[in-house]
């Protein structure tokens, strides 16, 4: 295993970071799995059950809640359209990005991290402290000042030292990035070990349609983590030979923030000089995402394509959810409204999954909020 960047003969990585080439060039972990389906049939359902697709060294211990492996359900729309939902808002600190802090945490411990840090608009930074917390890791945590409370709570709670940033996530992530550079950088979009455990998403979503492939995916597109992850995996278990066909990635954004939707048809070429407006779905409002290209080829190489949503879009779907029993946060929402457009657009009947990112108790006060004014 190695880790390669723009050049891959030049890669920083030293006993405690390794998350940058040396001119601070995004990295890739270069890794070829093995998998042998035989192997799952005594271990647990939890993604850790995948542990020779994940490269972590054998003898680390692992930092886990034996998440993963959440449910696959069907859901239908009011306009009759359905659709299979992973429940990825169940996981121990609310959302999806548990899958990439228990292997990014895993390998930070092996490593021998005393102290690492972290950027967010909320989900990622809770997700990182709770396992950090569990590795006995000390964590500095930045978010931009109008993350949600319910979600710095989180983070304070499980004993990590929130920075609050006044600005945007764009500046949050920069003052972040600074910090990192005398510790080590446990970010959800630099760090390349956390799309290998949002990968396993797509491991279990073909182990729970019998080792078949949906047809189209639906994700929410903001720094790419379950983008990429998904690409990722889809990609191993194809040249594995374990599936057949790599589904189409589907990419929600909201009208208010979409570098991704203008990169994808060609409106804009200068990501880092995408300016955003304010949009409700804050887990997806990243205006400059740094591994945009790698979404865009993600997107392109399967044969996807980009979605663009309404606040009022969002809202409508949000309360839709909320009417069948599923009490998600908005962000969770606007990939909802992406795939029901996305559902209306076809001409005939494909196997579709998405998935509830984030619970929403974690945006209480935005949500109280946005009924008011909604």
């Amino acid at each position: 295993m190695q880790f390669i960047g723009q050049n891959s003969n030049s890669f920083y990585a030293t006993k405690n970071k390794i998350w940058h080439g040396v001119n601070f060039e995004l990295l890739q972990i270069d890794f070829q799995p093995t998998f042998d389906r035989l192997k799952l049939v005594n271990r647990p359902f939890n993604l850790w059950r995948y542990r020779e697709a994940i490269p972590i060294d054998i003898e680390a211990e692992i930092i886990s809640f034996e998440e993963g492996f959440t449910p696959l359900l069907p859901l239908t729309f009011k306009d009759g359209t359905k659709a299979l939902i992973k429940q990825e808002y169940l996981f121990p600190s609310g959302s999806y990005k548990d899958r990439g802090a228990s292997i990014l945490i895993t390998q930070a411990k092996y490593l021998g991290i005393k102290h690492l840090v972290q950027d967010s608009s909320g989900n990622a930074g809770a997700s990182i402290a709770t396992y950090a917390k569990k590795a006995q890791i000390s964590c500095d945590i930045y978010v931009p000042e109008d993350t949600s409370v319910a979600k710095t709570t989180q983070i304070s709670a499980m004993g990590a030292n929130i920075i609050t940033v006044q600005g945007n996530r764009k500046e949050t992530a920069k003052q972040a990035f600074e910090a990192a550079k005398k510790s080590y950088y446990a970010s959800h979009c630099y760090n390349p070990y956390f799309f290998h455990g949002t990968k396993t998403i797509a491991y279990e979503i073909c182990e729970q349609l019998d080792w078949k492939t949906p047809d189209s995916i639906v994700l929410p597109a903001g720094n790419g983590t379950l983008i990429l992850g998904a690409y990722i995996g889809f990609n191993e278990l194809y040249h594995l030979g374990i599936i057949a066909k790599i589904p189409k990635i589907i990419a929600i954004q909201s009208e208010h923030c979409c570098p991704i939707y203008k990169l994808f048809n060609k409106e804009h070429f200068l990501i880092e000089k995408y300016e955003a407006s304010e949009t409700i779905a804050e887990g997806i409002a990243i205006p400059n995402p740094v591994r945009a290209l790698e979404m865009l080829e993600a997107i392109t190489y399967s044969h996807g394509t980009v979605i663009l949503v309404s606040d009022d879009e969002i809202m409508s779907s949000w309360k839709e959810m909320a009417a069948s029993g599923y009490f998600i946060e908005p962000t969770s929402a606007a990939c909802i409204a992406g795939l029901n457009k996305y559902l209306n657009s076809l001409a005939h009947t494909e196997i579709c999954v998405s998935l509830f990112s984030g619970n929403g108790l974690k945006s209480i006060e935005k949500i109280s909020k946005m009924l008011t004014i909604y």
